[in-house]
């Protein structure tokens, strides 16, 4: 062995026993930390009077374990997102109406536990239940793993575009009987109310909330922003800001609401003219796919019989 070597190799042998001492040297004093908060919690307990400690143990199941597990995982998954994954997740809890029992916290801990979940799952059924090789194993639980962690945003992207898809063929309507109500002489905070008021559906409950904030105390210009912020529809972000310019700069609410109103209906013109053009493209993909064959074994089929039937006599 050349003396190069032998000295790499004892200055790496040097540097892992280094390493192996101060890993040593942290669980132990892990463990003697952990050990002390064990201790102290169960002194506490024990001197806590016999009312409390009855008390904590009448508690739900939840609430003592389930409750303190969900932090836990929270605390993991804020940590393996990043620092603008919170912001992104409340637009789209926003999109999507922000459905009841649903939070920002509680997303990244449903991350984290489908991330866990579904990885453990697919572990277990590929190494024990089926056998596969150690890379298909990895692999497998990986892309399971990746699944569970996307699975929430994946749901609530659904949910964000079917309340996207309500909105946007009801707006029209609703601008319709907006502007009718102004242009009758009420105001625009008793119009946005009977909108909210008549109509039903996402838009319905975006007005009404609307309608609140200005009731609160919020200005009509930030409520209408707030409003557009809260939504991705660019028809709605069209309206809310040109009802902002118009309170800006004092044009009479009653046309701009006419116009808002003939070109929300245009263009869902336009869009149903869009989807019946793309009807024939979606369906050549069946037609070639299952009809035609069927039509080429029924008119075919029979006559490929009789030419077996002859050729075999022959």
């Amino acid at each position: 062995m050349s003396p190069t070597l032998f000295l790499l190799l004892g200055a790496g042998l040097v540097f892992a026993a280094i390493t192996l001492v101060l890993s040593m040297i942290g669980v132990a004093s892990t463990e003697r930390r952990g050990v002390a908060r064990s201790v102290a919690a169960i002194q506490a307990l024990e001197a806590a009077p016999a009312s409390m400690k009855e008390a904590e143990l009448e508690r739900p199941f939840a609430e003592r374990v389930i409750g303190p597990l969900g932090d836990r995982l929270v605390t993991l998954g804020r940590k393996l997102t990043r620092a603008d994954t919170a912001q992104k997740l409340q637009y789209r809890l926003d999109v999507a109406g922000n459905p009841p029992g649903w939070g920002v916290s509680r997303l990244i801990g449903l991350k984290v536990l489908g991330m866990g979940g579904l990885g453990l799952l697919g572990l277990f059924y590929t190494a024990v239940v089926i056998g596969m090789p150690f890379m298909r194993v990895i692999i497998i639980s990986a892309l399971l793993a990746a699944l569970g962690y996307v699975l929430p945003n994946i749901l609530l992207n659904n949910a964000g575009q079917k309340r996207s898809k309500l909105m946007r063929n009801s707006l029209p309507d609703a601008i319709d009987l907006l502007t009718v109500s102004v242009e009758a002489g009420l105001g625009f905070d008793s119009a946005v109310g009977r909108v909210a008021l008549n109509t039903k559906g996402p838009l319905s409950e975006e007005f009404a909330r609307l309608l609140q904030e200005m009731q609160l105390g919020v200005g009509r210009t930030e409520a209408m922003r707030a409003m557009a912020e809260r939504s991705s529809i660019q028809e709605l972000k069209s309206f809310c800001m040109a009802m902002v310019q118009a309170d800006n700069l004092g044009i009479p609410i009653g046309r701009v609401l006419r116009i808002q109103s003939a070109e929300m209906r245009v263009k869902r013109r336009q869009r149903a003219e869009e989807k019946a053009q793309q009807v024939p493209v979606k369906i050549m993909i069946p037609l070639m796919l299952f009809i035609l064959p069927c039509l080429f074994i029924i008119v075919m089929g029979p006559a490929v019989i009789s030419m077996i039937e002859m050729f075999g006599k022959t």
